[in-house]
């Protein structure tokens, strides 16, 4: 067993890449996320692998775009803002069904906001965040260990499907330290990347990269294609934590990243108090779990309450999730702001008085 060392956030999402087998970088610095640059910009020069910070974060995507064509793993990072810039090569990225991984260590917004940690981007993240039909998987981890984790297993699952994959935490998980373990991990049965723009390698044609179809029955073709990969990423990559929910509570909160954190130390004074909570942690925010909500509905008086760093974005997918069956409430701190444990367990006991 490899031995723990403690590492800031964002330099150990540098380290999880190198470890994946990450080949090429191509960023542009923006706080809270700067730190994984300045980390790959000196560790990646000196095994032979390419860090590059482009003029901007529209360049950085498209060098991105350019280097997956030829089948070599590749990453990108940015924050909030930069994330916007890069959405338009996100979905030229997707469309032409090309592997790679996007971090966001979201800020808070909307438009230059500020520097604080924030869950604001989850809309973008999740409903496509650019145009067209498409998603792409998106990992939220909890802590720096499971950040290191997901950040491995998102180049895995990117060469799997033939898609981008986000990585999304908030400012605080990309700024402070914890202790992290890289672990030895096992080869994965991945497909053979016979479709890499990489010269003719004893094929009769050139393989060509494209997201381009001038004919809408090959656009609608592509885009049936496109479907079917994400009905099956739902199906095997769905992931979530539920925590104490094995017994009927009062409420179940459900809550991601930091967030998620807060809620635990929640549940621990609620129940000092004698009120039962439970917690749903959403560790992909696409595909969203919405078994969780099947396996929990009977399970709680009041219903489920959302918990975010945000004026309420994933509440929408815990709605559609629920249907109906039970209420839904929300409480949110956006621009930075993040709520106590106390003020988090004030307003649940005002859900749990207010519910019918």
């Amino acid at each position: 067993m490899s031995e723990k060392v403690l590492m800031k956030g964002n330099e150990a999402i540098g380290e999880a890449a190198i470890q994946a087998g990450c080949q090429c970088f191509f960023g542009y610095p923006i706080t809270p996320q700067t730190e994984i640059s300045a980390y790959l910009s000196r560790k990646m020069p000196k095994i032979g692998r390419v860090f590059l910070q482009a003029e901007s974060e529209i360049a950085a995507i498209n060098m991105v775009y350019g280097a997956a064509g030829t089948g070599v793993r590749c990453m990108t990072s940015s924050s909030s803002p930069g994330i916007s810039l890069k959405a338009e090569g996100i979905s030229y990225i997707a469309g032409a069904e090309l592997p790679c991984v996007i971090i966001n260590i979201v800020r808070g917004g909307p438009g230059l906001g500020g520097i604080q940690p924030a869950q604001s981007d989850y809309f973008q993240a999740t409903k496509g965040g650019s145009h067209g039909d498409f998603n792409m998987p998106v990992y939220a981890p909890c802590s720096i260990q499971e950040m290191v984790d997901l950040v491995q297993d998102a180049f895995d699952v990117a060469d799997m499907y033939r898609t981008p994959v986000m990585v999304m935490g908030d400012g605080m998980l990309g700024q402070m330290m914890e202790p992290v373990e890289f672990k030895e991990r096992s080869e994965k049965n991945l497909p053979e990347k016979t479709w890499a723009a990489n010269g003719l390698n004893g094929r009769a044609n050139h393989n060509v990269i494209n997201s381009l179809y001038l004919k809408p029955e090959g656009l609608e073709a592509h885009n049936l294609k496109l479907q079917a990969k994400y009905k099956a990423i739902k199906e095997n990559e769905t992931k979530y934590e539920l925590y104490n929910c094995e017994n009927e509570v009062d409420l179940i909160m459900v809550a991601y990243g930091t967030t998620s954190r807060i809620c635990k130390t929640v549940i621990k004074l609620a129940e000092k108090e004698g009120i039962k909570l439970g917690l749903i942690r959403p560790i992909t925010l696409w595909p969203f779990p919405v078994e969780a909500f099947e396996k929990t509905v009977d399970k709680t008086k009041h219903g489920y309450a959302s918990i975010e760093l945000s004026c309420g974005q994933m509440v929408e997918d815990v709605r559609l999730s629920v249907e109906g069956r039970k209420p839904v409430f929300f409480f949110g701190r956006s621009g930075g702001m993040v709520p106590s444990p106390n003020e988090v367990l004030e307003n649940v006991k005002k859900f749990i008085g207010g519910a019918k």
